[in-house]
This record gives structure tokens, sequence and C-alpha cells, in this order.
């Protein structure tokens, strides 16, 4: 963080609360906001949801829709097409594929049905150009790159279809590179032959390389590979949660000195390690659909047992006060320009004080109260990561 006078420090500790609210709701509508990260694709599969509508957090076990967004000022998403790793077979490959279409497609149908209240964007002028129209901004990214499979043309057609990054891994490896948290350890020992033509491919077409849940070989290897800056569009600090999915801090120092940018997740054992016992039954749910095609009624299961998972264990939830340590941290370690906000939501996200995307207005309030400056919230709230997707596209 830059210095801060104990003037501001000073000033900041005796503003009235309401005031200092006052202030943070000013900031926080003033600036674009993005989030790198939004599972709500997983709940527009559903049948009957409708994103344009307004959900119950609870009923309909839902984050995010359009009337939220604007609620807590979220002027932009990125909206995973997200598919669990399951056979690296080529009808496992055909399947991802096609279940990877229909996601887009959802995404498409709802921008098509509510074209008064988002539409996508591809590049940072649409992010502007959509807050000032005060419509919000539907990026895309892809949460694994299962469905590219082992055919490099595909990376061209989700491109096409408004793809702008590609997470090349998730919970277990696949054709791409390997996994951080695959149960049965490195196939590859980092990216792939295969793997090293996609970074190629990714870079000529500017889709960003998203390096959140890869291994650590598959990180440095991505990280020489590539000509253009890496994102991890939903990854937290190790140093403060001891977890394979998170970064060292010496990954975090390679990422900034290409240039890239951290994106800080709100799942609660992310940023602050459960005990052993909780550990171990969340892992048990995340890896038992791995390596298999996970129909909806097995999701509805897993579902359910994450729920029962994190009611037991409500008392070690992580709060807001979690998220601004990790951002705090790469702060300190690499300056302000190299962090900003993948949420996750819909996909395990969300703290106490920060449950859905209507309330994301919590966090700038915190940022106020730590003394961050409103040109520092807005790097961290999406300027960051707009100018590292501005860098994306490079010519071979």
């Amino acid at each position: 963080m830059n210095p801060i006078s104990s003037f501001l420090l000073l000033f900041l500790f005796v503003l009235p609360p309401d005031r200092l609210e006052r202030k943070a709701h000013k900031i926080h509508q003033r600036m674009l906001t993005l989030d790198t990260h939004a599972d709500a694709p997983i709940n527009m599969v559903r049948p009957g949801f409708d994103v344009g509508e307004r959900h119950d957090r609870l009923r309909d076990k839902s984050q995010i829709d359009f009337p939220r967004m604007k609620d807590g000022g979220m002027d932009a998403m990125f909206f995973a097409v997200y598919l669990a790793q399951g056979p690296r077979t080529p009808e496992g490959h055909a399947n991802a594929k096609a279940k990877a279409l229909e996601i887009f497609e959802r995404i498409h149908d709802a921008l098509r049905k509510h074209p008064d209240q988002a539409e996508l964007a591809t590049t940072p002028a649409d992010a502007y150009r959509l807050e000032k129209a005060g419509k919000r901004a539907v990026f895309i990214g892809m949460e694994n790159g299962y469905p590219v499979g082992e055919n490099l043309s595909l990376l061209k057609t989700y491109y096409d279809l408004g793809c702008r990054y590609i997470t090349l891994s998730h919970f277990a490896n696949n054709a791409i590179c390997d996994s951080a948290t695959d149960p049965d350890g490195p196939v590859h020992n980092g990216v792939s032959a295969f793997g090293r033509q996609v970074v190629q491919e990714m870079n000529r077409l500017g889709i960003l390389i998203d390096v959140s849940h890869v291994s650590d070989k598959s990180f440095y290897d991505a990280l020489e590979l590539s000509k253009a800056p890496l994102i991890a569009s939903h990854s937290n600090v190790r140093a403060l949660c001891d977890f394979p999915r998170n970064m060292t801090d010496e990954m975090i120092k390679a990422l900034a000195a290409k240039g890239g940018v951290i994106q800080v997740n709100f799942v609660s054992d992310y940023l602050r390690k459960p005990s052993d016992e909780h550990r171990q039954a969340l892992n048990a749910v995340r890896m038992s659909g791995v390596g298999r095609a996970v129909t909806p009624e097995m999701q509805a299961r897993l579902d359910a047992k994450t729920d029962s998972i994190q009611k037991r264990y409500a008392y070690e939830r992580a709060s807001v006060a979690d998220i601004v340590k990790h951002i705090d941290h790469v702060v300190r370690l690499v300056g302000i320009d190299h962090v900003g906000i993948g949420s996750d939501f819909d996909g395990g996200g969300g703290v106490d004080g920060l449950e859905d995307v209507s309330q994301i207005e919590a966090l700038t309030l915190a940022l106020v109260r730590r003394g961050y400056s409103e040109q520092d919230i807005a790097k961290i709230w999406g300027g960051n990561l707009l100018r590292v997707l501005g860098q994306a596209k490079v010519s071979q």
C-alpha cells in the first residue's frame, strides 16, 4: 500500500461511522467495479431460472442476478463457463464441448432476453461504455480447459462466442496441464506438449491465460511460455491460508513481474485455514465427481453435502476482514497494480458480511477503513484487470 500520512489515518479513525459509510458509498458509485469470476451460469442452466429476475439467496441458492448486481453497484462480471473435470477421453472431451456450448448459449439467451439490463462485453472499452449506459457488462471466461479437449481449433470457437480467459485446469489434471489438487499427482510435469500450443494460440487470439487451480509447475511453465501477462482469476495467498490451490509469495511476485494480476476470491476455506476435519470433508466433496460425468442429480447431492458441511463449521467462516488481509498482503508484496477481485459467487464464494453480489459495497467500505485511496480502490475493483485484458492479444 502507498504510505498513508498519520493525518489521514487519524482522520479516518475519528470520522463518524455514518460519514465514513457515505464516503465509501460515493467512492463505490463513482468507480467501475468488475468481478473476474462468477458462477452464475451454474444456475442459468437450471430450468426456469432467469438471471434477469430478482432471486432470494437462500431459497433459490443464488448469489447473482442482474437486479442484485445493480443493487450492489456491480458493473461487470465474468460469467464462468464451468465444466468439472471428467474422463480424458474422446467421448469425455466431446461431452464437455457440448455442455460448454450449451452454457455459452444460455448466457447469450439471457442477454438477448434482457438487453435493457445487460450486454456482452469483450473489451475494456465495452465495460466503460456499458457502465456509462447504466447496464451490467457480462464478460465470459471458461473455468477448466477441459472443453478444449485436444482440439486447438476450439479456442477460436470459444473466442468468437465471447470467451476472454480460460482457467487452464480445475481440480484435476486435463490435456493442457496438471492441477494443483489432483489426488493422483501430476501426469505432465506441468504444462503438456499440447498445452504449450494452447498457450501460444490463446496469446494469438487474445484470450487471457488464467492460472487459478493449476499446479505450481504448470504456473511457472505457463508464465515462461506466455508472451502476455497472466491472471489468477480467483486465487488467494498461500502464506495466509496454506492450501495448494492458493499462490505462494514467489508465484505472486513472478506473476506481477510479468504484469499480471491475482484476483482475490471470497471462498472461506481459501481465506482462512479451516480445521483439518473441515478441510477433509470439503475436499472429499470437491473431489468426488472428478473423472466422472457429473449429472444434475449428482451435482444436487454434492451441493447438499457442501451446505451441510458449511452449516456444521459455520463458526470457522471467514469475514470481509479476511478478504482485506489477502489484498493487503499482495499490495505489500508487489504493489497496488497487481491485485483485484474474483468472488467465486455461486461457486462457493461468500463470507460473513458479504453474502451475495448486492452486498459488495461492504468490501469498498472495508478498504476505505484500511486507508486505501479512491484511486487504489478503483484499481482493485477492476482497473488492474482491464489493463491486463487490453494486453491479452500479442503478435506472434
